[in-house]
């Protein structure tokens, strides 16, 4: 490293607290804004030029600033690997998933690297890798897509399907996207090339000429100061909180004895405040470089034909009001590390499913251990998310049974006690996130466990209380008290579509309708295992067939000789 160049940043950090490596992560994204406002004035004719910038700036971030070496090379390793199964495996049906095991078992490696190391207030690799994981094994399956009939794929297949191979120097500036390599967020190489030969900007023939958004000189990129620096400012608002918040609630404070020493109700504080504390840490550097890439152009997501109006959230990684005022678990990780959730959907849940099937039990599995393994290998990980997941089947019962009483049976209007009910939805999930999450800030099991065990274990009583109660007689009461009402308002049951007789309605199971996981996290963890049965019955019964059949088969050839 560049001595001059890490000296003021060691001296700042003996004065505020913090560490060198967490204060240049910060002077990355704020150097990005401007080095962003440059990319995006490189000629649109010229797109060469915006590949070997971005390379440029990449390489000081991981060498200049944080000496990064090893971490070049494992990027490189990972970038050349893929490219390499791609280009020579291309015809193979198993080119994605040979990638996609080349590219986990890589990171895992330094996943397992980054536990012995325990050091978390510096800056390793690991980050960047996540995202090039995503970034890679969804260009394995777009390539893939590139060789099969158009008729074989969804809709978003052929949007983002590669029939070439990309040029290396396009490949590697894909790679190597500077505003969003070291945390994100993760894009399609279609989205980067689109951005690349500004085919992104051009306006729908339906779009009146007066509505087309505003650029400067002969570039197609819009203007994007306006809306960037507007994730810049919010992107400080929160690391700023992040900065007053983390010297007094910080993860190993609720391990420290001074915890057991606070009434039950101080102790939820607590832990709802650490919680939130090092969310602002990531809604901080997600929006900062969220920003970059709208300076740069590629948060670029199209114009409202009727209003002009542009809209910048392409890149979009996280909604802090969404999170912070949820009203159920889907709402809350819905707005969490949202790339990573299309990813998973796009590339891992969807994936799995044969063609011409509806995922089932092995898709949601499948999610459910990548996710796991992307996030790492810490015990205090998988804990929370198994909770998650009874969480999950829970929330989404509790919103089938409980939430029709508070809507008119026949409009679906909200009643006036409506706002009683959001309001304990609001609470109930974010105080059982905030203990659901806890293992993952203290990362050990020991550790996690005592904190749960200094709250009396409570999301992990009141979800194993809630499971007995819907698998008990007692919610045939809530199911006949439903009907009873609908029946008195008039409202005919639809008896095919549900075995309890209850009305499912758009409104009711807005949120229910899908079974796709969210942050892999089964969206009914209930309905899986009963799934999962089903299938091992079925293939039991599969086998009992073929061996009834083979028996038949050596019967008849036995008789003939």
């Amino acid at each position: 490293m560049i001595p001059f160049i890490n000296a003021p940043f060691v001296w700042l950090a003996d004065r505020i607290g913090a560490g060198p490596d967490e204060l240049k992560l910060v002077f990355s994204f704020l150097l990005s804004y401007p080095l962003a406002g440059l990319l995006k004035r490189v000629p649109d004719a010229r797109p060469e030029q915006k590949n070997l910038f971005s390379i440029s700036i990449s390489l000081f971030y991981l060498v200049g600033l944080f000496d990064l070496w090893d971490g070049l090379r494992t990027i490189l390793i990972s970038a050349v690997g893929t490219y390499a199964i791609a280009k020579y495996l291309r015809g193979s049906p198993y080119m994605p998933w040979i990638g996609f095991v080349f590219l986990m078992g890589h990171m895992s490696i330094n996943h397992i690297a980054r536990m012995q190391a325990n050091s978390p207030r510096s800056v390793d690799i690991t980050g960047a890798q996540m995202v090039l994981v995503m970034k890679l094994s969804a260009f394995c399956w777009n390539v893939a897509d590139g060789v099969l009939p158009e008729a074989d794929l969804s809709d978003h297949q052929k949007d983002r399907r590669l029939v070439e191979l990309p040029s290396l120097l396009n490949y590697a500036g894909y790679v190597f996207f500077f505003p969003s390599m070291l945390i994100g967020p993760a894009f399609d190489f279609v989205e980067y090339r689109r951005w690349l030969d500004t085919t992104m900007f051009e306006v729908p023939a339906n779009v009146d000429p007066s509505k087309k958004p505003p650029t400067r000189r002969k570039r197609k990129i819009p203007r994007s100061g306006t809306p960037a620096m507007l994730k810049l400012a919010a992107g400080l608002i929160w690391t700023f909180s992040f900065l007053k918040l983390s010297a007094h609630y910080y993860p190993k404070v609720l391990l420290e004895d001074k915890f057991v020493t606070y009434g039950f109700l101080h102790r939820l504080f607590v832990l709802h405040m650490v919680g939130f504390t090092a969310r602002c840490k990531y809604y901080g550097v997600w929006t900062m470089t969220e920003g970059a890439c709208i300076l740069a152009g590629l948060g670029y997501k199209g114009v409202d034909p009727k209003t002009g109006k542009v809209s910048w959230d392409r890149l979009q990684n996280i909604n802090p009001w969404e999170v912070e005022f949820a009203q159920n678990t889907r709402g809350y990780l819905g707005a969490w590390n949202i790339n990573t959730n299309l990813w998973l959907r796009n590339y891992i849940y969807l994936r799995v499913t044969p063609r011409g099937k509806k995922p089932g039990f092995r898709a949601s599995l499948a999610t459910f251990t990548t996710s796991a393994f992307w996030h790492g290998f810490y015990p205090g990980y998988y804990l929370s998310f198994m909770l998650a997941s009874f969480i999950q089947t829970v929330a989404k019962k509790l919103r089938r049974f409980v939430r029709p009483f508070f809507l008119d049976p026949k409009t679906q209007a909200p009643l006036p006690s409506k706002k009683w009910y959001d309001l304990a939805s609001w609470l109930t999930t974010q105080l059982t996130f905030s203990f659901a999450v806890a293992p993952f800030l203290i990362l050990s099991f020991s550790g996690s466990i005592t904190v749960w065990k200094r709250v009396y274990f409570y999301a992990v009583v009141g979800t194993a209380l809630l499971m007995a109660f819907f698998a008990s007689p007692g919610v045939k009461v809530v199911k006949k008290a439903l009907e009873q009402r609908n029946a008195k308002a008039g409202v005919v049951t639809d008896k095919k579509g549900d075995k309890s007789g209850l009305k499912r309605t758009a409104s009711s199971e807005s949120l229910d309708s899908s079974r796709e996981p969210v942050m892999g996290i089964s969206a009914d963890m209930e309905e899986e295992l009963d799934e999962m049965m089903r299938e091992v019955k079925r293939e039991v019964e599969a086998r009992r067939t073929r061996s009834r059949e083979n028996s038949l088969v050596k019967e008849t050839l036995r008789k003939a000789m």
